[in-house]
């Protein structure tokens, strides 16, 4: 079975994964460029999210989408396991969402130029400059009621289980008083674990489970801390028993 299912990634799963990519890239930069950029901003993203799973035939549970109000603006934070994550929030999360993202990515043919043209928030480290603009920008999303997800984690795991979260992603949350909803992420390192970028997927069921969010109680440093444990405990709390417990990742 395992060799049946390589063999259908190679004909089928990896060629629509290509093709998809590039029509729903192309689909992002022009509707962006010509119409409303947080519809085509991510709309598209969804459906390319959502086939990429379906085509490789992993089975999705999802738990506690309505811990989410309509129309109410969160910061999104969540374990970062492996590539699919992407796929799976995107695709099954069901929240219009700008992601907060590695410069590096927009070096990806095709999907960097989505990106950019869907104004997504990119963070590049490479200067102070840089640093304060991409967290303007987010601020600027945050205030125009979209939602921002991030994994503050910074990088994926390389062995499943989470390291340390940095404090970027909840020192906006406070300053603009947002709620934050912590999500856990299971299975994404089964199918590809970052240590086999490129390779085979593997079969294994995913699942995302969204948890109720946790409102600022005050403003300030006291309360970054506090929304930061929360969090962190949250998602923690609900990893499969082979993934539990810390796990310091190098290159945080």
């Amino acid at each position: 079975m395992k060799y049946l299912y390589r063999l259908y990634q190679l004909l089928v799963a990896l060629p629509i994964l290509i093709v998809w990519s590039i029509v729903i890239a192309l689909t992002v930069i022009v509707g962006c460029t010509l119409g409303n950029g947080h519809f085509w901003g991510y709309y598209p993203g969804k459906w390319w999210g959502w086939l990429i799973v379906r085509i490789f035939l992993l089975p999705v549970k999802v738990e506690g989408r309505g811990n989410i109000e309509k129309d109410k603006s969160y910061v999104f934070v969540a374990n970062h396991q492996g590539a699919f994550d992407i796929f799976l929030i995107y695709g099954f999360l069901g929240r219009n969402i700008k992601w907060m993202m590695k410069h590096q990515i927009l070096k990806i043919p095709f999907v960097g130029a989505a990106c950019k043209a869907s104004h997504q928030i990119i963070i590049d480290k490479r200067g102070p400059k840089r640093i304060k603009e991409s967290y303007d920008k987010a601020r600027e999303v945050l205030k125009e009621g979209i939602s921002l997800m991030v994994f503050p984690e910074g990088a994926r795991s390389f062995t499943g289980h989470m390291g340390r979260f940095n404090r970027g992603a909840f020192m906006l949350a406070d300053e603009l008083q947002l709620p934050v909803v912590p999500i856990t992420i299971n299975g994404s390192f089964n199918v590809m674990p970052r240590t086999r970028d490129w390779h085979f997927v593997d079969w294994h069921p995913l699942s995302l489970t969204v948890h109720e969010p946790v409102y600022p109680v005050e403003q300030g440093p006291t309360n970054v801390a506090s929304t930061m444990t929360d969090s962190y405990s949250a998602v923690m709390a609900s990893l499969v028993p082979e993934y539990q417990g810390f796990v310091e990742n190098p290159d945080q």
